[in-house]
C-alpha cells in the first residue's frame, strides 16, 4: 500500500476517534465528574490534532483502493481505535490503570468481548462508565462500517473495507447497489434496534443512564455492565426476558433484519435455514443445562432453574458474557459448557463472536457427506444451503476457518499456560477472548484482573483476532501481501 495512502487514512481514523471521546466527557460533566472529564478531553485533543496533523496536508490526494489495501487497513483502523480508547484511561487517576490493562480493556470493548480488569463498577466515573460502554457500541457493527458511510466524502473507496471486515463466508454480497447505502442501512436498523432496547429496558425498571448503557451492550453482544453484578444486580426476571429477547435479535443475521424491514414482511425469518438452527441450538442448550442446574443442585426448583439456564445459557451462545450468577463457581460440567458453547456463536453477519452456525452446520453437512462416501463410494453428493449448491471452495475455506481456529486455541493456550497461567485459566480464556465471549473460568473467572500483563496483552491480540476471524489479520504475515 501507498505510504501517502496509509498515512492519510490512519489521520481520518484518529480525527474520528478523537471525537468520539467527546460524548464521555459530556457525560462526565452532566454528572458533575469535572476531574475524571480533563482525560477524555485532553485524550480528544491529543486525537484531534494528531489526526489533522497527519491528514490535512494530504486532504486532496485521492486514492483508488485494491481488494488486498482492505486488509491492512481494517487492522490498522482497529488498533488506531483501540490505542484511541486505551489513552484516556490510562490517564485516569482514579482508578489508576496500567497502560497494559488499559489496552485490554479497550480492545475488549471495541471487540465487544466484554472481558474486565476493572471491579467497583458501581462506584466508577459515569463518564468511564459511559465511555466503556459506548466502546461496545461502535465496535458492536464494526467501526469499519461506520467509516463506510463516511469515508466517500473523503474520497476514499469502500467496498473494500467492507468485504474485508464483515463477517461470515459469504463476504461479497450487498444488501444495496452502493456500499454506503449498505452501511446506512445497517446502522439505522442498529440505532433503532438500541432505542427499543434502551426503552424497554427503561420501561422494565433500570435508570435511564444504567438503561442506556446496557443497550449499548446488549445489541453489540458485548456484555459490559454499569454494576459488578451484572443483570444479577436488577433482581428482575422482566429485566432478564428483555436481555434475552435482545441478545438473540442481535445474534441473528442482520441481513435479515435488513430484507424485513425492506420488505416490511418476516417471511424472510421463516426462509433462512440458519437462523433456524440458530434458535434450535439456542433451545437445545437451554434445556441441556437447565437439566444440569437441576441435577447439580445449584438451583431447587425448575423455574429458578430455567431461569438461570436460559439466561447463561443464551449469552453464552450469542457470546454477550452477561451473567445472573457466578457461574465460574458452580460444580459440575456447566461452567465449561458455557465456555465452549460460545464456539458455536451466533449467525453470519450479526454482531455475536465464534465461528457462526452456518460454518457449523456446513463442517456437519461436509461430515455426513463424507460418511455416505464411505458407504457408496462412487456416489455423487452435493452440500446443499439454504436450496443452493455448495461449492467445494467454499467447504474448503471452512475447514481452512476451522482448522486455524482450533490451532489457535491450542497454541494460545499453551502459550498462556507456558507463561503460568493453570490449564483451565489458560484454555478458558483464550476461548472467551477468541469467540469475543468475556467471562472465563478458573483464575480469570470474576475478572482478569489477576492475570500478569503479558497474559493481557496476548489475550487482547487473541481478542482482535477472533473480531477479525482470523484470516483478516493472519494475511498480513504472508510475505506474498507485500509483494506487488
Amino acid at each position: 500500500m501507498n505510504l501517502i495512502t496509509l498515512r492519510r487514512l490512519v489521520g481520518a481514523m484518529l480525527m474520528l476517534s478523537g471525537l468520539w471521546l467527546l460524548p464521555p466527557t459530556v457525560v462526565a460533566l452532566i454528572y458533575d465528574e469535572i476531574y475524571e472529564a480533563h482525560p477524555f478531553a485532553i485524550a480528544a485533543l491529543i486525537e484531534l490534532l494528531l489526526g489533522l496533523a497527519l491528514f490535512w496536508p494530504l486532504r486532496k490526494h485521492k486514492t483508488d483502493l485494491r481488494v488486498r489495501d482492505g486488509f491492512l487497513i481494517v487492522v490498522m483502523t482497529w488498533l488506531v481505535f483501540a490505542i484511541s480508547g486505551t489513552l484516556p484511561l490510562w490517564m485516569i487517576k482514579v482508578p489508576h490503570i496500567s497502560f497494559a490493562d488499559g489496552l485490554f480493556e479497550s480492545m475488549s470493548g471495541l471487540t465487544t468481548t466484554g472481558a474486565t480488569i476493572l471491579t467497583g463498577l458501581d462506584d466508577m466515573p459515569r463518564g468511564l462508565l459511559y465511555l466503556r460502554s459506548q466502546m461496545q457500541w461502535l465496535g458492536g457493527m464494526g467501526i469499519i462500517v461506520l467509516a463506510v458511510a463516511i469515508l466517500p466524502m473523503l474520497r476514499i473507496g469502500g467496498m473494500q473495507l467492507f468485504r474485508a471486515e464483515t463477517p461470515g463466508p459469504m463476504k461479497d454480497s450487498k444488501l444495496t447497489p452502493r456500499i454506503t447505502e449498505t452501511a446506512k442501512a445497517l446502522w439505522l436498523i442498529y440505532v433503532v434496534a438500541t432505542i427499543a432496547c434502551a426503552g424497554a429496558y427503561w420501561l422494565a425498571g433500570m435508570s435511564l443512564f444504567d438503561a442506556i448503557n446496557h443497550a449499548f451492550t446488549t445489541l453489540p453482544i458485548g456484555g459490559f455492565s454499569t454494576h459488578d453484578a451484572s443483570i444479577a444486580y436488577f433482581q428482575s426476571p422482566l429485566i432478564e426476558f428483555i436481555a434475552m429477547l435482545f441478545m438473540v435479535i442481535a445474534g441473528v443475521n442482520f441481513t435479515l433484519h435488513f430484507i424485513s424491514w425492506r420488505d416490511a414482511s418476516v417471511n424472510v425469518y421463516f426462509q433462512d435455514s440458519e437462523l433456524r438452527m440458530y434458535l434450535l441450538l439456542l433451545a437445545v442448550f437451554v434445556a441441556i443445562i437447565t437439566i444440569n442446574i437441576l441435577y447439580q443442585g445449584i438451583a431447587t426448583d425448575f423455574f429458578t432453574a430455567l431461569r438461570l439456564g436460559a439466561f447463561q445459557a443464551i449469552s453464552a451462545m450469542t457470546t454477550t458474557g452477561y451473567t445472573t450468577a457466578s457461574f465460574y463457581a458452580w460444580p459440575g460440567v456447566v461452567p465449561i459448557m458455557l465456555v465452549v458453547i460460545s464456539i458455536i456463536g451466533g449467525c453470519a453477519s450479526s454482531t455475536a463472536g465464534g465461528m457462526k452456525v452456518v460454518r457449523v452446520m456446513l463442517l456437519s453437512k461436509q461430515m455426513l457427506r463424507e460418511i455416505r462416501h464411505l458407504i457408496h463410494p462412487n456416489a455423487v453428493l452435493a452440500i446443499k444451503f439454504s436450496n443452493r449448491v455448495i461449492n467445494d471452495q467454499v467447504i474448503g475455506a471452512v475447514w481452512a476457518f476451522f482448522f486455524l481456529y482450533v490451532a489457535t486455541i491450542v497454541c494460545c493456550g499453551m502459550l498462556l499456560h507456558a507463561i503460568g497461567l493453570d490449564l483451565v485459566t489458560a484454555f478458558s480464556a483464550t476461548i472467551a477472548c477468541l469467540t469475543n465471549l468475556g467471562p472465563a473460568i478458573g483464575a480469570a473467572g470474576p475478572n482478569y484482573a489477576s492475570l500478569p500483563d503479558t497474559a493481557k496483552l496476548i489475550l487482547s491480540a487473541i481478542m482482535l483476532l477472533g473480531r477479525l476471524e482470523i484470516f483478516t489479520l493472519l494475511v498480513l504475515f504472508m510475505p506474498s501481501y507485500w509483494r506487488d
